[in-house]
């Protein structure tokens, strides 16, 4: 009997648990949540976009030589 007992007050507790991680209540909720992370997706794909540049950009520039020419005619 104990062990049905213990079962029943193991799914109790679960089920308060699950109940209580409930995010999306409304709309709004999940349209903050999509907003949310979407900021964030873009500041990462922002940072990502950067870094990529730093690095491979100026190892590019590095071996390219810049000159310039300037002749005037008078």
């Amino acid at each position: 009997m104990e062990h049905r007992d213990l079962q029943q007050e193991l799914e109790d507790q679960f089920s308060h648990v699950v109940s209580r991680l409930q995010f999306f209540q409304s709309d709004w909720d999940i349209a903050s949540f999509a907003v949310f992370f979407i900021f964030i997706g873009m500041i990462l794909l922002l940072v990502i976009l950067v870094l990529i540049r730093c690095c491979c950009c100026s190892c590019c520039d590095d071996e390219k030589v810049h000159t310039h020419t300037h002749t005037h005619t008078n």
